[in-house]
């Protein structure tokens, strides 16, 4: 199965796993976490920063190791894919300006920013890998879709 294959099939099950979970918005953002970071074997670290009344982003529901506790808005990959409202590909982090390194064995980065229903930012999706320039063009349209999916469901209101 190629990615396209394995993201095509991943949106069925998040469909059928957020479906009527409105109320348990923290449950659903650990089901999907756990689901994007056991179906592909190069995602060290997946998880959710949401955006705090502070206006700092929060880390939330996650897989993987440790991770650090608040990010600025604007700062590191998550604050500037929240600040600048868009998808970043980081093939290497240590080339990022201002990169935050919450572990030292992430090499690269992908982060979409998630919305409300209104257009609010509401916070990110996080994916680290181990390995240099593990995510692509594809993976950006798939986890785009997958949040959309997400909000749609969770953050209807």
């Amino acid at each position: 199965m190629n990615k396209k294959e394995k993201y095509e099939l991943i949106l069925k099950q998040i469909e059928s796993l957020i479906a009527g979970e409105k109320d348990n918005k923290v449950g659903v953002l650990a089901n999907v976490a756990a689901l994007l970071h056991h179906e592909f074997d190069s995602f060290f670290w997946t998880g959710f920063y949401l955006l705090a009344p502070d206006g700092k982003l929060k880390l939330g529901p996650f897989q993987g190791t440790i991770a650090c506790f608040n990010i600025p808005v604007g700062k590191g990959v998550c604050g500037t894919s929240f600040a600048e409202r868009k998808t970043l590909v980081v093939p290497d982090v240590e080339a990022f300006p201002g990169h935050i390194a919450c572990s030292s064995l992430s090499r690269s980065e992908i982060v979409v920013p998630i919305y409300n229903k209104q257009g609010d930012g509401i916070g990110v999706l996080d994916i680290d890998s181990t390995a240099l320039d593990a995510f692509d063009d594809t993976d950006a349209h798939y986890l785009e879709r997958a949040m959309q999916l997400l909000t749609a469901e969770i953050y209807a209101d």
